[in-house]
């Protein structure tokens, strides 16, 4: 594609009046009711700044920190402009979307849907999503249906479209979510095919929480003189969250699983994330924190699809309230009550420190983040801590005794890693009936072991008949021969009772 020269105006955030609605904004009255029944009236500042500009149909590259609301900022203006059949009316059978929003993940995927499903209840849209580690025929059948919005990560879209069954020619909005993470994942290549499969006459909008040089080589390439929106609180001049609270230690490998243990019985307390290194250190984590008394899951790449939706659904339902992740894995979870951010081991860079600390502190709300760093790691966090003009540059050397660590984060005195368990009632546990199981295994055993001992349980009158059988002429064929109260009985009775006879 030719490139397009793009002006890129800088609009720096401004105070929301307290009584501005989403309807003041230009929004249309079904979505403003539907986003009115799900308790969202007063829109975000990076929503404020952007639906004016996006309800007009210009380009927009959208920058906000993490967990901003910025999927509202690009869901409304896309479900404007979709034309849907009438409220009853029948759906046309293998219509082509709309709309596009191509994201990092699949659970990011899974979250943006469900958002505009949330602010299209009052329309008759469809929104579909489509992503990998599930099967092709349920997504071709939803596509050959028919669909509006399609939701979904750039590997399965361009599987679909090579097959010709996703069909992008009626594409009048394209949204690219999270494009510094897409960057990160290798998905630039993708990506740009994707956009060359586009009509050359639609709107673009792309979000990022940075704006590294390929976003904008990308944005410049492709977008047609976009508004650079940037959602900055004036009283706010850090890289970070202001609304999340920093605790940085330096920690010892061998006490961390420990603090851990013990910062999760802090006061306030709730949802909670810790993020590790590796696939590994996720498990090992997790399970060792289940034998402790939390309900814990771990959540990284190794585990299916079905498993990864299964430990989130937990973990939004509260079943469980500890997820242990990988990066890769935690990319686009989107929860707004997660009190607590750990990181297990240091971030590799300072994107991925402000991705993860990122899932707290969410919607306006307040969070914490910990961070454990080895000695190893100094030289590492000195670079992190630079990058974000952070004033961790010596974190201060940390125990799971450490009173600074029990006051910071508010951990009640006395807390010991391990929570108390009602102590298993004998019987009523299966514990108690591999116990019961055990025990009889070991009567049978000396009954074998008494069997062998006494000659298998034979008489002394029958081991006597044995004996005498064994002295005649049936020696060398050595046959047992049946008794009944030291009586031969059978064949043998018979020839004895001849030679009697």
């Amino acid at each position: 594609m030719t490139e397009i020269a793009a002006e890129t105006i800088d609009v720096d955030e401004v105070e929301t009046p307290p009584e501005q609605t989403f309807a003041d904004l230009g929004v249309a009255e079904p979505i403003v009711a539907a986003l009115a029944d799900s308790g969202i009236t007063t829109p975000f500042p990076i929503q404020a700044l952007t639906l004016p500009v996006a309800l007009t149909g210009a380009d927009i590259i959208g920058q906000a920190k993490t967990g901003t609301g910025k999927t509202l900022g690009f869901g409304i203006p896309l479900l404007q402009r979709a034309v849907g059949p009438d409220e009853g009316a029948a759906r046309i059978e293998g219509r082509a979307p709309q709309a596009l929003v191509v994201v990092p993940t699949r659970e990011l995927a899974q979250q943006v849907a469900e958002d505009l499903r949330t602010a299209s209840t009052k329309r008759n849209l469809s929104i579909i999503t489509i992503y990998g580690g599930k099967d092709f025929d349920p997504q071709i059948a939803a596509l050959k249906s028919g669909v509006d919005v399609v939701v979904g990560t750039p590997g399965r879209l361009l599987d679909l479209y090579g097959r010709r069954v996703l069909r992008l020619d009626s594409v009048n909005t394209a949204v690219f979510d999270e494009a510094d993470e897409m960057l990160d994942l290798g998905f630039l290549p993708d990506v740009e095919r994707i956009v060359d499969a586009l009509p050359a006459h639609r709107q673009t909008m792309l979000f990022s929480a940075t704006m590294p040089g390929p976003v904008i080589s990308l944005a410049r390439r492709y977008m047609n003189r976009p508004t650079h929106i940037r959602a900055q609180d004036p009283d706010d001049h850090t890289k970070t969250a202001k609304n999340t609270t920093q605790y940085v230690y330096r920690a010892h490998a061998m006490d961390k699983s420990e603090m851990v243990a013990r910062m999760l019985q802090a006061e306030g307390r709730g949802r909670t994330i810790i993020f590790a290194r590796t696939k590994r250190t996720a498990d090992r984590l997790a399970e060792e924190l289940v034998d402790r008394g939390f309900t814990a899951r771990p959540l990284h790449g190794d585990l299916n699809q079905q498993m990864r939706e299964r430990a989130l659904k937990a973990f939004r339902e509260n079943k469980v309230d500890v997820l242990v992740a990988t990066d890769v894995a935690a990319r686009g979870i989107d929860i707004d009550d997660v009190t607590h951010v750990v990181n297990y081991q240091c971030p590799d860079d300072e994107k991925t420190y402000v991705h993860r600390i990122g899932r707290t502190g969410r919607a306006g709300q307040s969070g914490i983040a910990v961070t454990f760093v080895d000695w190893d790691d100094m030289p590492r966090w000195r670079l992190i801590n630079k990058a974000l003009d952070l004033d961790f540059d010596e974190p201060a050397e940390t125990y799971s005794t450490s009173p600074h660590f029990f006051e910071d984060l508010r951990i009640p005195a006395g807390t010991k890693g391990r929570l108390r368990r009602r102590r298993p009632v004998a019987g009523q546990d299966g514990d108690a009936e591999a116990s019961r199981g055990g025990r009889g295994r070991r009567r049978s055993g000396e009954g074998r072991g008494d069997s062998r001992r006494s000659g298998g349980g034979r008489t002394d009158s029958e081991r006597a008949s044995t004996r005498d059988g064994g002295a005649g002429e049936d020696r060398p064929r050595r046959r047992r021969r049946r008794t009944r109260g030291g009586k031969p009985q059978g064949r043998a009775s018979r020839s004895e009772g001849g030679r009697e006879g």
